[in-house]
């Protein structure tokens, strides 16, 4: 189980979340641009620090402003998948995925590329591949670290549409395959009807729905993001 009760000072808006989040399945955070949503994966990854408050993940403390515990990004064992790729141009893509790899025994490397579909591009080099292709490769790359949670920001926002389609359907996929929970950054409702169990609704850094996806869909909260 992920727990996170954190208060953070972002300019003129104050983030404040209290989640309990499930040990497994694929939770969206989803609002609109400013209100939080990558800022609060950034406090999971270490990559912002809460003015007040702890993190902790499967009982293990991420951070808590009391007790002044604040372990280093790469002491947390996350995975981290940003809008862009930020594969290594100078690696071909084995060589990409062999970076993530922390313990060679722990990961069955075969089964995640099966997963991915990329077993065909291990040779191939960054420029030779697609948006979509790029981001399965990042993707690989988290996994292959074992890490105990995945953090996906807005993976599809700098994709064109048929590559957004491409990649919807691997994400389908690894949603139901992958054993770790995912937290999933959107502001798309087509990803978060496809892929979320579970939906924290942020607005103006504050948390106004968390709750299963067609509990939140139904809500007054989301009625904003309606078609009218």
């Amino acid at each position: 189980m992920l727990e996170i009760n954190v208060k953070k000072t972002l300019g003129e808006t104050q983030l404040e979340a209290d989640l309990q989040i499930p040990a497994r399945g694929v939770t969206a955070i989803f609002g609109v641009s400013g209100s939080g949503k990558s800022s609060l994966i950034n406090l999971v990854s270490g990559l912002l620090n809460p003015d007040w408050g702890y993190i902790r993940l499967n009982g293990k403390t991420l951070v808590d402003t009391d007790k002044g515990i604040c372990l280093a990004p790469n002491k947390r064992h996350i995975g981290y998948v940003f809008q862009d790729a930020r594969l290594f141009p100078h690696y071909s893509v084995k060589g990409n995925l062999y970076y993530g790899i922390k313990d060679k025994s722990a990961v069955n490397f075969d089964a995640i590329l099966k997963l991915l579909g990329i077993e065909h591009l291990l040779k191939r080099y960054l420029f030779s591949l697609s948006g979509g292709e790029k981001q399965r490769v990042a993707i690989g790359r988290a996994l292959l670290s074992s890490p105990d949670i995945l953090l996906m920001d807005e993976p599809l926002s700098a994709l064109d549409l048929p590559r957004k389609r491409e990649l919807l359907a691997y994400l389908e996929k690894l949603s139901q395959e992958v054993e770790i929970p995912i937290l999933y950054v959107t502001h798309s409702v087509d990803e978060l009807t496809a892929l979320a169990e579970r939906v924290i609704l942020l607005d103006s850094g504050k948390v106004i729905a968390y709750d299963d996806v067609q509990n939140v869909l139904r809500s007054p909260f989301f009625s904003k993001w309606k078609p009218q």
